[in-house]
């Protein structure tokens, strides 16, 4: 039977973005799908209905839909599964994804009504997010520590950040796994290491190497990953 993965993309960006982690979650195996949705102009209650009716349509040729979701995408992905209805078997990785709420957000939400444009339906998500993760799914974290990136800029981001999210908001209570990668907020979704990651928690529920994981795509150094 068939693992799908469908992908999610993060605030102010459109499917396109995930062009290359799509790639390369193909190249391990996995039916890969992107959501596309508009991350602004869209209810957080229309998105989420779009995306439970397609994990629901997947799930009927596959043993499991996976979700990979990237910043805001990875919010989606846990909300969506806390959702009343039957939803098919599978993990989630999140990739840099603030669960814990983002103090760049919170920045945002100074500019009174600009945050909103800004920020859109989702803006509560993106500036709280979870308490804890006690939902049926094993759910993955690989945070980046490079901090280039806009919201270092506007909003004071404490410790190690990849330049939007620091790595303390992604470390939700209740995560199966976590890591941390040298890369920023948006090369998560270009760098080796972490598609690499990906596939193998997707597989075995640990981004520690594993029987039947990929030994490597591409060149992804061993010694730029710590496990969180």
């Amino acid at each position: 039977m068939t693992e799908h993965v469908i992908l999610l993309h993060g605030l102010w960006m459109r499917g396109f973005a995930l062009a290359m982690l799509h790639r390369r979650m193909i190249e391990q195996g996995f039916r890969v799908h992107r959501f596309d949705y508009m991350s602004v102009a869209n209810s957080q209650e229309r998105i989420l209905a779009r995306l439970h009716k397609r994990m629901q349509l997947l799930a009927e040729d596959s043993v499991s839909v996976h979700l990979v979701g990237h910043s805001l995408g990875g919010l989606l992905a846990l909300q969506v599964c806390h959702e009343e209805g039957e939803l098919p078997a599978g993990r989630i990785v999140c990739l840099g994804s603030p669960l814990m709420g983002s103090a760049a957000a919170r920045g945002f939400a100074r500019w009174g009504r600009g945050s909103e444009v800004l920020l859109g339906h989702n803006r509560e998500l993106l500036e709280k997010g979870f308490g804890q993760w006690s939902g049926p799914r094993e759910v993955g974290m690989i945070a980046g520590r490079s901090p280039i990136g806009l919201g270092a800029v506007l909003a004071s981001i404490e410790g190690e950040h990849d330049g939007t999210v620091a790595v303390e908001e992604t470390r939700l209570p209740g995560l199966a796994d976590h890591c941390v990668v040298d890369t920023s907020h948006t090369g998560l979704l270009f760098s080796p290491d972490v598609a690499l990651h990906t596939g193998r928690f997707l597989r075995q529920g640990s981004f520690a190497m594993g029987a039947g994981a990929p030994s490597k795509i591409g060149s992804a150094p061993p010694s730029s990953v710590s496990s969180g």
